[in-house]
């Protein structure tokens, strides 16, 4: 095999009878470099903008979130949720209550997802870091308080430093309407704005309000310990997985138990699919790229007719010429491979520190610049991918020695 190696190495460098095919080695190598940095950017970029957007949940959304398989809530009590408390993964747990109400500000109505809270959110979410206006509080000791997502106030039309009340509407629960006094099936609650935040995400600055959890019972007609969910703040260093599936066990089926992840399961779905399907697409104009490795090996074949009967004539087999074709066409494909690794790490280097390539004009989005973040799995994976490809294109001609 050694033997083979260093012909192949000397076929690529050694003056040959048709300097094209210097070019189309060149080409080859060189497309190949392009098409493995832009995938390696463009993957970066992908998980970068994944590893953003994981952290703009992570202020909203706790660690793990216990929920009902069926019906929309259950009561925090009884030896299980209490044994939930004393696990070593878990430092911190939160009661929630959500569901849809009617807010009515003046004469303005919408439809508002409610987040009936505890003191214990505020710590468990860092809510606090995405308060844009105003500040973060529930209840002031007499007044119950809201918290309003950004998009949402600005459409009611309210700012943190209004005195006026928000009027919130509920459906009775259990109750039947009275076609004569239809507004008996209803419970009334007020409140008073205390601030808004921003997740940068539309189903949570345009939807969401944040209210005292026992504003929320009064209005639901819900019972003392019964919540909707549980939301869990695990230890320092403690694996998600490894306490998601402890706690899966304590609690049985009758639960889910949620990670960051799983919580927003659709839209990281979507993030991996885009992420696919622009790979794909790389891989495919790499294979398009991969191509001008069968020409130059072919036009390499017919140079070498002398040097083929030759080693024929001193003893090497039909197998080990094809396997110095083979290795030839794979040196190409390695070399593209090299140079497109290391360009396309350095250019990813330079806009993680430096952010070169802006966003819009770097003041209209939440970042200014693109997100990266290179990952060990992307590059052995598109080292692989390359690699394949370019003994593919090689074994073709090769064969045919």
């Amino acid at each position: 095999m050694k033997a083979e190696l260093k012909i192949a190495w000397r076929y690529l460098f050694a003056k040959k009878q048709y300097n094209a095919i210097h070019i189309i080695s060149g080409i080859s190598a060189a497309a190949i470099g392009v098409v493995t940095a832009a995938m390696v950017c463009v993957m970066s970029v992908m998980n970068g903008f994944g590893v953003m957007v994981e952290q703009l949940f992570s202020q909203f959304n706790p660690d793990i979130r216990i929920e009902a398989i069926s019906g929309k809530s259950f009561h925090d009590e009884g030896d299980k949720f209490q044994a939930l408390r004393l696990l070593p993964e878990v430092t911190m747990v939160s009661q929630s209550i959500e569901e849809t109400a009617l807010l009515q500000f003046e004469d303005k109505q919408m439809p508002v997802r409610l987040y009936g809270v505890d003191s214990v959110f505020a710590t468990l979410t860092h809510i606090e870091e995405i308060i844009t206006e105003g500040h973060y509080e529930v209840y002031d000791g007499a007044f119950d308080r809201a918290v309003l997502g950004q998009g949402l106030a600005w459409q009611m039309g309210i700012g943190a430093r209004f005195i006026s009340p928000l009027q919130l509407y509920a459906p009775k629960r259990h109750a039947k309407v009275n076609m004569l006094r239809p507004d008996q099936a209803f419970n009334n609650e007020v409140c008073f704005i205390a601030g808004t935040f921003a997740v940068q995400q539309t189903k949570y600055d345009n939807e969401v309000m944040l209210v005292d959890i026992d504003l929320t019972r009064r209005l639901l007609n819900y019972e003392a310990n019964e919540v909707s969910a549980l939301l869990l703040q695990l230890a320092p260093n403690t694996s998600p997985r490894q306490a998601e599936k402890a706690i899966q066990q304590l609690l049985g089926e009758g639960y889910k138990v949620l990670n960051r992840y799983e919580q927003q399961a659709d839209f990281f779905r979507i993030l991996r699919v885009e992420k696919l399907l622009t790979t794909l697409l790389l891989v495919f104009i790499l294979l398009i790229a991969s191509f001008n490795i069968i020409g130059s090996l072919s036009m390499l074949i017919i140079d070498k007719q002398k040097d083929i009967q030759t080693l024929g004539h001193l003893g090497a087999n039909q197998q080990m010429i094809r396997r110095i074709f083979l290795m030839e066409g794979w040196i190409i494909s390695t070399l593209g491979a090299l140079i497109g690794l290391f360009t396309g790490l350095v250019v990813c280097l330079v806009q993680e520190h430096w952010g070169i390539l802006k966003l819009g004009n770097g003041t209209e989005y939440v970042l200014s610049a693109y997100p990266v973040s290179v990952q060990t799995g992307d590059i052995l994976l598109v080292t692989i991918v390359v690699l394949a490809l370019g003994f593919v294109a090689a074994w073709i001609p090769a064969r045919r020695v």
